[in-house]
């Protein structure tokens, strides 16, 4: 696939999955690595305590950080024209989906997206499980796992590692309806 591919991974602040509290991007060109980076998001709503001790984010961790809106400007250009991976994508885009509508804020209707999860299936099918840390751990990619920019990079780590093994990116193309927040 020679189109950029935009590996994202984003953690909640609860279990309704419908905010961020940090987004991580690694942009893949080329077959490498070309941009990376992460931030905490500001979600605007109340934290669960499990998802503040899996994640370590917390409310006063948030506080100052960016809005999605605020982020959106920034991401809309990396996004637009690319493919979207990441780790259990449809999880990702489903938070993504529902911060845009619930912002109010106009993209498209639907994202072509892969899955590493469904990759790393399909390259090695004997492995334990196919959770990021597992496949990290297996493949020795470092992981700080739950840390959205550390998640993104180890995707995109995946995403490289089934490509060296000729896995084509484009046999796992799949289209996500941000409106339905589904799988078409």
């Amino acid at each position: 696939m020679d189109r950029r591919i935009v590996v994202f991974d984003v953690e909640t602040p609860n279990q309704a999955n419908d905010r961020m509290s940090a987004i991580g991007v690694t942009v893949v060109e080329g077959g490498a690595v070309t941009a990376e980076w992460g931030t905490l998001v500001d979600p605007e709503c109340a934290f669960d305590r499990f998802n503040v001790r899996l994640t370590g984010i917390t409310p006063q961790t948030v506080r100052g950080a960016p809005r999605f809106p605020e982020l959106w400007p920034r991401l809309e250009p990396l996004f637009d024209g690319a493919v979207l991976a990441a780790h259990n994508a449809p999880f990702d885009l489903s938070v993504l989906a529902r911060c845009l509508s619930d912002y109010g804020v106009v993209w498209r209707r639907t994202a072509e997206y892969v899955c590493t999860c469904r990759m790393s299936r399909a390259c090695w099918p004997g492995m334990e499980n196919h959770r990021l840390d597992t496949v990290c751990g297996a493949l020795g990619i470092d992981l700080f796992h739950h840390n959205a920019a550390s998640d993104s990079r180890a995707a995109a780590e995946i995403l490289l590692a089934c490509r060296r093994l000729g896995t084509r990116p484009e046999r796992f193309l799949r289209q996500y309806d941000l409106a339905l927040r589904r799988t078409l």
